[in-house]
C-alpha cells in the first residue's frame, strides 16, 4: 500500500488527482513566497496562518488554511512526502470526494484543538499539515485493528510502527504542534467507520485496469507475475518504514 510503483509523475497524477492537487498547492505557495517572495505569498502567510489570537477574533478561516501553509522548504518537503506516502492509498479505497472530506476534517480538528488547548498570546503562530498526515493514520490504524480485510499484514506492521514512533517523538521533538498530531489521529481513527463504509482493498492493479478500460485499450505486461511475487518484499517494507519515521521526525507540524 504504501511502496510507490507508478511509472512517472504523470501516472502518479493520473492514479491519485487528489493526492497530487494538494501536492502541487503545497509546493506552489511555498514557491510564491519563500523562493520567489512575491507579496501575494505573504499575503497568504498573514492572512492564513494559524493564530489562536486572530481566530478568538473571529477570524475562523485559520482553522483551514493553515493546512497548506508550510514554514521553508523542509518543511514543506516532509509534510508532500508523507502525503505521498500515505495518501495513494486511502485515495482509492475511499474515492476522491471522500478522500478530501478525510484530509480537510481531520486537519480541521487538529487545528481545532490547537485554538481550544494551544496558546492564545499573540506571538503563538502554527502551520502545516500534520492534523491531516495524522488522520489518515489514524485511519490505518482503525483499518489495523477493526477492518483487518483491507489492509494487508505487511502494510498493517509497516503503519503501526511509523504511528507509534511518531507518536512518541511528538512529545519529544521541541516545535511540534502536540495538539495537532494527537487530536489529526483521533479524528481520523474516529470517521474511519463512516468513511471506510464499502471500501475496497487497495490494489495497484486496479488504477492501470481502470485507465486500459478508460482508452479503449488492452494493456498487457510481461513482467506482471514477476511484480506480484516482490522477492524483495521484507527488504522494500524495511526501507519505506525508515523513510516514513524519518518523515514523521521531519518538519511539519512546526509552530514558529
Amino acid at each position: 500500500m504504501f511502496i510507490r510503483n507508478e511509472r512517472s509523475i504523470k501516472e502518479f497524477l493520473q492514479f491519485y488527482p487528489v493526492v497530487g492537487v494538494i501536492v502541487i498547492i503545497n509546493l506552489a505557495i511555498w514557491l510564491i513566497d519563500d523562493l520567489l517572495q512575491l507579496q501575494i505569498g505573504n499575503l497568504l502567510y498573514q492572512l492564513g496562518a494559524g493564530s489562536n489570537y486572530y481566530i478568538a477574533e473571529g477570524q475562523y478561516w485559520r482553522l483551514v488554511t493553515p493546512i497548506f501553509l508550510h514554514a521553508g522548504f523542509m518543511h514543506v518537503l516532509f509534510n508532500s512526502f508523507a502525503l505521498v506516502l500515505f495518501g495513494p492509498a486511502l485515495e482509492q479505497m475511499l474515492g476522491k470526494f471522500k478522500f478530501i472530506m478525510a484530509y480537510l476534517a481531520t486537519g480541521i480538528a487538529g487545528n481545532v484543538a490547537t485554538f481550544v488547548f494551544g496558546p492564545s498570546e499573540f506571538w503563538y503562530v502554527h502551520v502545516g499539515a500534520s492534523g491531516s498526515v495524522y488522520g489518515l493514520m489514524g485511519i490505518y490504524i482503525f483499518m489495523v485493528l477493526y477492518r483487518k480485510h483491507l489492509i494487508d499484514q505487511g502494510s498493517s506492521h509497516m503503519i503501526t510502527v511509523i504511528f507509534v514512533i511518531g507518536i512518541i517523538m511528538t512529545f519529544l521533538r521541541p516545535g511540534i504542534n502536540i495538539h495537532a498530531h494527537i487530536f489529526g489521529a483521533v479524528a481520523g481513527f474516529a470517521i474511519a467507520p463512516v468513511i471506510l463504509s464499502g471500501a475496497q482493498a487497495y490494489s495497484p492493479w486496479r488504477n492501470r485496469r481502470r485507465y486500459a478500460q478508460d482508452d479503449g485499450s488492452i494493456q498487457f505486461d510481461p513482467d506482471r507475475w514477476r511484480k506480484k511475487r516482490l522477492p524483495d518484499k521484507l527488504k522494500k517494507n524495511i526501507i519505506w518504514i525508515i523513510l516514513g519515521i524519518l518523515v514523521l521526525l521531519g518538519l511539519f507540524g512546526r509552530m514558529f
